[in-house]
């Protein structure tokens, strides 16, 4: 894959069944309802997969399941990239890029330790590289379990490479994006934010999409910010302020209110999550995610923009 298209790309959650197996009807469910809403791509086996709590022949089936059902609709990134020495990582990188996705998206705390260097990071990172020709790369700057941000000028070595296509950002600071697009300025590595907050403002500077939580319960409100706010540039201010407000409810029990937003939404899918337990997501928690669906239906009916029906498959 030469490029990587701009746009929405959802942090894909995982479905489980009640004895919390992998519910492949209802990820099939998902897939179709992610790319019902517009979206541009799908990020799968990310931390919002809980790939953390994932076996590597769970993390290979499920990149392979995803890309399968998207076919050509829309491209496939994905991670699983949790081992901490580089020859398992090597293994699992090899295993998940041959199921075809489009690009296999590296953990950046994943090639040192808070305390090594960048350069540490950059010797790491050319051992894979050799180890896995052929293969395109994303960057995840993922907070667990330590966030490590990428500097400026390893993002320019990374573009230097010719090899990564995909940065997720998740530095929640206008000014180092704007330092971040300024590094990898005429490349191919394209940075999308995570950060609801900051994404028009981003946007402005060049951003070329958002990859973030939030795209799974609204995902076609960020489309149509990511596609229309040079053109509606009042609209598009409005609804950045609902985002950023809205994007507050992070801070509930995620994934499990993610899935329970699906729910209403007529996905069939359980609450059931490896990473969090789903019992302690109390009935005010859920008040507090329909209230949410509430005020987002007022902010449709401002941007003119209908809630899409979702036909299951």
């Amino acid at each position: 894959m030469k490029e990587i298209a701009n746009g929405v790309w959802p942090t894909m959650i995982t479905p489980f069944t009640e004895d919390k197996q992998v519910d492949y009807n209802g990820l099939e469910q998902l897939i179709e309802w992610y790319i019902s809403q517009g979206v541009d791509g799908l990020f799968a086996v990310c931390q919002s997969s809980e790939m953390f709590f994932l076996s590597l022949e769970e993390r290979v089936k499920m990149a392979r399941f995803v890309k399968e059902k998207a076919g050509n609709r829309v491209p496939v990134i994905a991670s699983g990239h949790v081992s901490d020495d580089l020859e398992g990582q090597i293994e699992e990188i090899r295993q998940i890029a041959a199921t075809g996705i489009d690009a296999f998206v590296i953990v950046t705390n994943r090639f040192a330790k808070e305390e090594e260097s960048d350069e540490m990071w950059i010797s790491r990172a050319q051992t894979i590289l050799e180890n896995v020709p052929g293969v395109s790369f994303g960057l995840y700057e993922c907070p667990y379990p330590y966030k490590r941000l990428l500097s400026p000028q390893v993002l320019s070595w990374c573009a230097s490479t010719g090899r990564f296509l995909f940065l997720k950002d998740t530095s929640c600071s206008e000014t180092e994006i704007e330092a971040k697009l300024e590094a990898v300025k005429g490349s191919s590595l394209k940075l999308f934010n995570a950060n609801t907050a900051t994404l028009l403002a981003s946007l402005r500077l060049g951003a070329a999409g958002f990859s973030g939580v939030m795209a799974n319960m609204h995902p076609d409100l960020y489309v149509w910010l990511t596609r229309n706010w040079s053109a509606e540039p009042q609209k598009a201010e409005t609804l950045q302020a609902f985002l950023s407000t809205a994007s507050l409810i992070e801070l509930q029990i995620y994934p499990v209110n993610a899935k329970y937003y699906q729910q209403q939404l007529g996905l069939p899918i359980a609450l059931t999550c490896r990473s969090k337990d789903a019992s302690t997501f109390t009935a005010t928690r859920k008040l507090e995610v329909n209230q949410l669906a509430v005020t987002e239906q007022a902010i449709r009916e401002h941007i003119s923009l209908p809630r899409p029906v979702y036909a299951k498959a």
